[in-house]
């Protein structure tokens, strides 16, 4: 299994979908993996895994407000979703 560390610039809606599905609420300080790069630098970052990956993604402040804004647009497509085949039904 290969490990990959990310960026949140660098998130793909499938990386995002599952820290959203792993971490409904949010992740805290037990979920942080910490650990040292290769230039000896300290990086924190929350774990997702795939059938063949594991993502390591770098924690910050931006990850969080990411995350949080992906729930709510994925929230409102739903919502929308169901609105629209409401529609249909009526």
């Amino acid at each position: 299994m290969k490990r990959v560390i990310i960026d949140y610039k660098k998130l793909t809606t499938e990386i995002l979908n599952l820290l959203s599905k792993k971490f409904p609420d949010g992740y805290n300080d037990k979920d942080i993996v910490t650990f040292d790069n290769h230039h000896n630098e300290t990086i924190e970052a929350v774990e997702v895994n795939t059938k063949d990956t594991i993502y390591l993604v770098k924690v910050s402040s931006k990850l969080h407000y990411t995350m949080t804004n992906f729930d709510i647009e994925l929230d409102t497509s739903i919502a929308d979703l169901n609105l629209d085949n409401d529609s249909l039904s009526d």
